[in-house]
């Protein structure tokens, strides 16, 4: 989700400071316009275009659905003397509401404002300013600009430097369309390099992370280009893994630690635990656990150690997720449903210790085909083709398979017969047309999202469109009417407490939806304020979505509030809570500040991010707690997390299968400039 925003940073679009324009004023694409296809191997989610007007404009229009999530966008951009943005002009629609957007500058000062700030800068070029949103056609303009640059580089505006390198080649198309075209590395935009392509002339060629803007006479290459750049952009991590990580030549001892005792659920203070070979070795009071002669000690007064960590939904969007998730003591992820493609090749660098990333849980996506089909889906026609994608999972060894909206509902049991038959955990969204008891009935494990349990008391007409955006307004809407008591909801907890099916909340995710304005800062973001790079600081105050006219923010928090009793509920009945983020790798703390915030205590708020997903997955017999005999993935924190849960963020030293990490080295690499507040 959050890989996205970071994009759209990135893109150069223009909207107007008046009303919201409809879609219909929009500029039209002529003929001869440049045509972008917008794809994944879920299929076609859109269509974008660029062009040159008559009076030298460089325009841009792009259409776009995303299982519901519009976005009607036009640029208009006009360079300067030196080759670079004087002025922008972004309009149109995103989910977020009106995208208008404008930059200009006169006499030496640079004005811009965006649905998410303003603001005045001297100009002194060459600088590029990157706007808050708009189409592909101010990311083609960002990359010419910095590919034209005598040493590959561009100040930004805000702020920010953006820098090149070039990567590879690579060979596509056929007969009179065949051509070369290459693949650099930017970085300086964002806490990953971005990966883009450009033709012989070091014009845009194509951009994909999962999704791609192709020229639409080369959209059959996607699956060609996305290989090439996963090798290319994959030599960097052998490095990574080398510089950042250390291991021990003999025993490590953390000595008098508060300790979370997951198995239990308490915390233990003056703690010490040994790890040696990889493996937890001993485990107690201070005084009663020799330290072996020669061990590395760590002193661990003020601080606390507790097992890795758990973000039980991740989407892995690229090599830098992990270290940003292994920064906040992240050991272990669940990706609940990727390009299973790069998920197999980063599983195989991992193996080689040239990757290094949290053990990944990942489970197999699998949806329909129709208009809200999910981005990166394997995609059944039949029910024989889902079973036969079931079993495919199996044979390339994922934990899981995730059915999303857009399934039908008559082949789920027979698909999820076929995935309990061979040992696979069944999770997902609720294909339209029912209701999360109906998937429950079917033979669901796990329900993913506070809203699909929400939805169990949605009106009847939300049901049919639920694969859409009436999967967020419904509950936005809603939920602010149901009581806790309601019987829909005393259903469906219920049948999750008989059958043992776990909740996957992403609180979090859910949190930025309906909470924040636009401009705000996400109580997920706002500790890392001042660390970030700007373009990635300013799209995190992208703000939830727009409120539907006959509703006010006010309704949407009340809906928002709602759900996190509902959580509360679910806890107190018994419901198994695993914690999950669906975000962009540095919100689980945030997520474990909800819990609490919903009655869970400290220590069970942890439970949900340790032992308890372990459970799921059942490798709770290697991981999830400290305990002799299980693996060393283990994190050290300053301060107390018993009594404050958000010290959980003031990593200071991780530990994967007993290698060692620093915490701040880790965040430098990713691109972080400093330590969370």
């Amino acid at each position: 989700m959050r890989r996205w925003l970071v994009l759209a940073g990135l893109t150069l679009a223009v909207t107007s400071v008046l009303a919201q324009v409809p879609a219909s004023e929009l500029a039209k694409p002529p003929a001869g316009a440049r045509h972008f296809v917008i794809q994944s191997t879920g299929g076609k989610h859109g269509d974008s275009w660029t062009w040159v007007a008559p009076d030298g404009a460089r325009m841009g229009r792009e259409s776009m659905n995303l299982r519901g999530q519009v976005f009607e966008l036009d640029s208009t951009g006009r360079a300067g003397a030196d080759g670079l943005p004087s002025s922008v002009a972004i309009r149109g629609v995103t989910p977020q509401g009106d995208a208008a957007e404008t930059f200009s500058v006169a006499s030496g000062t640079a004005s811009w404002k965006s649905p998410v700030d303003e603001g005045r800068a001297a100009y002194s070029a060459p600088v590029f300013y990157v706007s808050q949103g708009g189409p592909i056609a101010g990311t083609a303009w960002f990359l010419e600009s910095l590919l034209a640059s005598a040493d590959k580089s561009l100040d930004l505006l805000p702020g920010g430097k953006a820098r090149a390198a070039r990567l590879i080649d690579l060979e596509v198309g056929i007969g009179q369309a065949r051509q070369t075209i290459t693949l650099w590395s930017v970085t300086g935009t964002g806490t990953s390099p971005l990966p883009v392509w450009a033709d012989a002339n070091n014009k845009f060629f194509a951009i994909t992370f999962g999704i791609a803007w192709l020229p639409e006479a080369y959209s059959s290459e996607q699956t060609k280009i996305e290989a090439a750049q996963a090798a290319a952009m994959g030599e960097q991590a052998p490095g990574l893994a080398k510089a950042l990580v250390t291991i021990p030549a003999g025993p490590v001892a953390f000595t008098g630690v508060r300790l979370f005792d997951a198995d239990a659920i308490r915390f233990l203070t003056d703690q010490t635990v040994v790890v040696d070979k990889g493996a937890i070795a001993a485990v107690g009071a201070r005084e009663s656990v020799t330290v072996p002669p020669g061990a590395q000690v760590i002193d661990g007064r003020g601080k606390t150690l507790l097992p890795g960590l758990w973000d039980s939904h991740m989407h892995v969007s690229d090599d830098y997720t992990g270290l940003q998730e292994l920064s906040l003591g992240v050991t272990s992820v669940r990706d609940p449903g990727n390009d299973d493609l790069r998920t197999l090749e980063r599983r195989k660098r991992a193996a080689a210790g040239a990757l290094l990333t949290p053990h990944v849980y990942a489970s197999s996506l699998i949806d329909g085909k129709g208009t809200y089909t999910a981005q990166v889906a394997n995609v059944a026609t039949s029910e024989a083709e889902a079973i036969a994608l079931v079993g495919k999972a199996k044979a390339n060894g994922f934990t899981g398979v995730k059915f999303y909206g857009t399934f039908n509902p008559a082949w789920l049991p027979a698909s999820i017969r076929e995935a309990h038959k061979l040992g696979l955990h069944v999770h997902g969204h609720i294909p339209a047309g029912m209701r999360p008891v109906d998937a429950i009935a079917a033979g669901y494990d796990e329900i993913t999202h506070i809203n699909w349990v929400m939805m169990q008391a949605m009106p009847d007409n939300v049901i049919p469109v639920s694969n859409g955006i009436m999967r967020f307004e419904g509950p936005g809407r809603y939920a602010k009417d149901v009581t806790l008591g309601d019987p829909r909801l005393e259903t469906i907890i219920g049948a999750m407490v008989s059958k043992r099916v776990y909740s996957d909340p992403t609180m979090v995710a859910f949190e930025s939806l309906y909470v924040p304005e636009n401009g705000d800062l996400s109580p997920a973001y706002a500790p890392f304020l001042g660390t970030l790079p700007p373009t990635t600081e300013r799209s995190f105050r992208t703000g939830g979505f727009a409120v539907p006219k006959d509703l006010t923010r006010a309704d949407y928090r009340a809906s928002w509030a709602r759900m996190v009793g509902l959580l509360g509920k679910m806890h107190q009945a018994g419901v198994p809570i695993v914690a999950g983020t669906d975000g962009f790798g540095i919100e689980i703390v945030r997520e474990l500040e909800i819990y609490v915030e919903a009655g869970l205590s400290t220590a069970q708020a942890l439970a949900a991010a340790t032992i308890v997903p372990a459970r799921l997955v059942r490798q709770d017999g290697t991981t999830g707690s400290v305990k002799v005999g299980k693996a060393a993935d283990l994190v050290l924190v300053e301060g107390d997390p018993s009594a404050r849960i958000g010290d959980l963020r003031q990593t200071r030293v991780v530990m994967l299968d007993g290698k060692l990490l620093d915490a701040d080295a880790l965040r430098k690499a990713a691109g972080y400039s400093g330590r969370p507040k």
